[in-house]
């Protein structure tokens, strides 16, 4: 998202400062999952410091002058937020926004309504304390009174321990709330991971690959796989992959990168394999993300390199498909979604559609 885009929960999140309800702090503010916008060009903001882990929008943070930094323990006199749609995510994330902020400090929240607004305002009252609340732009803004009695301290503990990385998949791999089928083995994925041939070698990658499924059933199905680099947006699913893939440390060069896939990919590789993303961090439909993951993938392959893709059947990415690569195959259909494998054109080991 862009500075200049439409962004109603961060319109909504800001303008108690803009009419003057809310002071901005003289010691500086936190502001949790921030994006830009314009809502943070309208006014000075000394002091902001945003945490944001997706790669996209930390980026646009930083062409917009502000420096994302890793979460650390400092204690702030504001604390903004924009809550993720997952509640446990959401829970965790209020809970740690009370532990980031100073003694008779100020959280603020914004979030639609169509995404779990009222949710959220009543689970930061739940562990707060007593709360201010407008609405505007569709959207509801929050935020604790100082120096207000009232919050559970030991829920906010609890709370907090939501994003823990636990067990999934009858131990497996870990996963936590919030990232990409965080509790399940993606069918999807699984579809994919159940074709996948066994001659794939030489150096794979995984374009988007959360929390490492596809990456491990890649290594696990393909011995000829020697290097594996794994291109992941969002930090927290990039941190699980680590995890999920360290059984195989010693079975191929591994490869972590927090990358935007559609900036394109720094190296060139035999094999990519893809369930690319078909939404940003929103809940609108962008097939346009998709086709972009597919023409990077044709970019980085070597010739007669080979695509593996997943997608859903409906999503319309054959004609990027078909411009993209020598040859194109549909692969398998099931339950709402298609295996396409697709080659780059020219090298000795470049295979005719069939």
């Amino acid at each position: 998202m862009t500075a200049t885009q439409a962004d109603p929960a961060l319109q909504a999140l800001m303008l108690p400062f803009a009419d003057g309800t809310l002071a901005w702090p003289g010691g500086g503010a936190l502001f949790l999952r921030a994006r830009d916008g314009w809502p943070l060009h309208e006014h000075a903001l000394p002091g902001l410091v945003c945490e944001q882990g997706f790669r996209p929008d930390a980026e646009a943070l930083q062409r917009s002058g502000f420096e994302p930094r890793a979460p650390d323990d400092a204690r702030y006199p504001l604390v903004l937020l924009l809550p993720p749609r997952q509640r446990d995510e959401a829970r965790a994330l209020f809970a740690a926004a009370l532990a980031r902020r100073q003694p008779g400090g100020t959280i603020i929240a914004s979030a639609a309504n169509d995404a779990g607004a009222k949710s959220h305002e009543a689970d930061l009252a739940r562990i707060a304390g007593p709360l201010v609340s407008r609405s505007k732009h569709k959207c509801r803004v929050f935020w604790t009174r100082p120096g207000a009695a009232g919050g559970d301290a030991a829920l906010a503990a609890q709370w907090r321990a939501l994003d823990a990385p636990r067990p999934i998949a009858g131990g497996r791999f870990r996963s936590r709330p919030g990232v990409f089928a965080w509790d399940r083995i993606d069918p999807a994925s699984a579809l994919l991971a159940e074709h996948l041939p066994d001659d794939l070698r030489g150096h794979a990658a995984d374009l988007g690959a959360g929390w490492g499924y596809l990456a491990a059933e890649l290594l696990q199905r393909c011995p000829g796989i020697t290097a594996l680099d794994l291109y992941e947006a969002e930090a927290r699913a990039l941190e699980l992959a680590r995890v999920n893939l360290a059984p195989f440390a010693q079975r191929a060069a591994l490869g972590f990168h927090w990358h935007d896939v559609t900036t394109g990919l720094p190296q060139r590789f035999d094999a990519i394999v893809s369930n690319p993303p078909f939404h940003a961090q929103g809940n609108a439909a962008r097939p346009d993300i998709g086709r972009r993951f597919i023409a990077v993938a044709a970019e980085a392959l070597k010739p007669g390199g080979r695509l593996w893709l997943v997608a859903n059947r409906h999503l319309p990415y054959e004609a990027v498909l078909d411009a993209s690569f020598g040859g194109t195959r549909l692969v398998a259909q099931r339950d709402g979604f298609k295996v396409v494998e697709a080659v780059k054109a020219g090298g000795a080991s470049a295979r005719a559609p069939r």
